[in-house]
């Protein structure tokens, strides 16, 4: 996973980071992308949009509690930006993916993976990459561009840094019942946040 060096900053920059991901074609293989602190590979784009310090040598408990509310905060932020222009976000319960809780929750029952063939290896990227890092994930489907986008709060290990993530996967990954999408209260749906195209990048999406 790539270090995130700085914070991405206010929203308005994480939206253009995430229009880039929306915009931005699949690697063949596995590497970083054009898109700032990112890396994908067939079928998906992770980005990191923030990060808390590291905790290899931590002042106290609290710090994991303060960094921890802090970048929840700015996945608060975030989504309510999102909302505002894509709707409703549905959620990804992302334990399932791990093979090891039942949908009880309860990890000394064999586990029964949701929307997922029986061979856990076959779990779809981003999808396989986030389960290793959070427990669950607001996801909107963005059908202009074939595409599903996701958000959530993630940590690598006790040692690593809270990340603000965001993830983009092909539209026949986004698992069943989480593409119930309605517009926000009192709002209509604007376009989805779009990167300014660049030479050999793929056309900016609109809703």
């Amino acid at each position: 996973m790539p270090i995130q060096r700085r914070p991405a900053g206010p929203v308005e920059e994480q939206l253009s980071i995430i229009g880039t991901l929306l915009a931005l074609p699949f690697p063949e293989r596995e590497t970083r992308t054009e898109a700032p602190r990112g890396w994908g590979g067939p079928g998906f784009h992770i980005a990191v949009l923030r990060q808390s310090r590291d905790f290899w040598d931590p002042p106290g408990p609290e710090a994991f509690t303060e960094a921890e509310e802090e970048l929840e905060a700015a996945l608060k932020e975030l989504v309510t930006a999102l909302t505002g222009r894509l709707g409703e976000p549905g959620t990804v319960d992302l334990f399932p993916y791990l093979g090891i809780y039942d949908d009880t929750g309860n990890a000394d029952e064999p586990a029964e993976p949701l929307d997922l063939a029986p061979d856990l290896d076959a779990v779809p990227e981003p999808l396989a990459s986030l389960r290793n890092l959070a427990g669950s994930l607001h996801v909107w489907p963005v059908p202009s561009a074939g595409r599903w986008l996701g958000v959530t709060v993630g940590q690598a290990d006790r040692e690593f840094p809270y990340e603000l993530l965001a993830a983009v996967g092909e539209a026949a990954t986004l698992p069943r019942g989480a593409a119930r999408v309605t517009p926000a209260p009192g709002s209509r749906p604007s376009p989805a946040p779009a990167a300014p195209a660049s030479p050999g990048s793929a056309p900016r999406t609109a809703r």
